[in-house]
Order: structure tokens, then C-alpha cells, then sequence
């Protein structure tokens, strides 16, 4: 692929034979500047490397819905600050917190440590039973503070299924603990 050619003569000609090449040029070409933006909006360096990641699959989905009324790198700068944005919104509303961190500060306030890290322990060891997909579920919901909503599009799910995939998700890591507990 030509290195000279334009964000929009690269989309026109590359996009439709070469999707990959396309993709991989205009993200090399973007991809400091998207994550310095994400930065400047998070003060968080690991989130925006998640952020990067996520705008750049967001973009290049709609990539062939670019209709270049405005530069690429435009089109992709107003992608990334509405993203960013929406996402510290979301943060803002909807309090997260790392399921470890949650159980450290409930158990700090029993004030036995064997007990807290028993409890630890036991949350991983149910965890780590879980399918793969349940684990995500979870993360997503309760970690990443996702709506049921946001969660059923990205799965392409009914609202109500992902409420009973959660629902029997915790069920199951409720029956697992009770299993653990009874073997002390």
C-alpha cells in the first residue's frame, strides 16, 4: 500500500480489496494521537489504552459509513471524544469498583485478616468455576459498570436474557461458595 496517499484515498481504494491493510495503515497513522486524546480526557494511561483500542473497533466498523464530509482524522477525533466522554458520563453515574477491592473493604470491617483472605480466596476459587462467558458477564455488568441494555447489544441478546445469564451466574457462584464452606 502506497504510504503517500491520503486518509480518504486510502479508505476509496483499499478499503473494499484490502480491509486489513487499510485498517492496519490508518491505524498506525492515528493511533498516538487517539490515545494522547483519551489520555488528556482520562488522566489514566491504562484506560486510555482501553479506550484506543475500543475507539479504533468503533471506527473501523463504521468505516464504510464514512462519507468524508470532513478529514478522516476528524471523523475519527470526534469518535474518540464522544467516546471518552460517554464513557467518563457513564463513570460518573454509575460507581465500579473491582469485585476484589469490594470484598478487601467489606472484610477490612471484621477486622480478621485470615478471615478476610479466606473470603478472598473462596470469591476466586468461584470465580475461576465459571465459564468463560459468565465471567465476562459479570466483569462487564459489575466491574465495568454495564448496562443491561449496552450488554445485550454487544452480545446481540434480549435485555431479559442478560438478566437471567446474571441471575444465574451469581446463583452459581452463591452455590459454589456454599459447596466451598461446607468442606470446612
Amino acid at each position: 500500500m502506497k504510504v503517500h496517499l491520503s486518509d480518504e484515498e486510502m479508505i476509496r481504494h483499499y478499503l473494499p480489496q484490502q480491509p486489513n491493510q487499510c485498517f492496519e495503515a490508518l491505524y498506525n497513522r492515528y493511533v498516538g494521537k487517539v490515545y494522547q486524546q483519551c489520555l488528556s480526557m482520562t488522566n489514566d494511561s491504562e484506560q486510555a489504552q482501553d479506550f484506543t483500542q475500543d475507539i479504533f473497533l468503533k471506527a473501523f466498523h463504521k468505516l464504510d459509513a464514512f462519507q468524508q464530509r470532513s478529514s478522516f482524522s476528524t471523523w475519527l477525533y470526534s469518535i474518540a471524544y464522544n467516546y471518552c466522554a460517554d464513557q467518563i458520563r457513564l463513570a460518573r453515574r454509575i460507581p465500579t469498583t473491582d469485585l476484589t477491592v469490594h470484598l478487601q473493604e467489606t472484610q477490612a470491617d471484621y477486622g480478621d485478616p485470615q478471615l478476610h483472605e479466606e473470603t478472598l480466596q473462596l470469591m476466586r476459587v468461584a470465580m475461576d468455576r465459571l465459564t468463560d462467558e459468565e465471567r465476562k458477564l459479570l466483569r462487564l455488568k459489575y466491574e465495568d459498570g454495564m448496562s443491561i441494555d449496552a450488554i445485550a447489544q454487544l452480545y446481540k441478546l434480549k435485555p431479559s436474557a442478560v438478566k437471567m445469564r446474571l441471575k444465574r451466574s451469581r446463583e452459581r457462584i452463591q452455590a459454589i461458595c456454599a459447596s466451598q464452606l461446607s468442606l470446612y
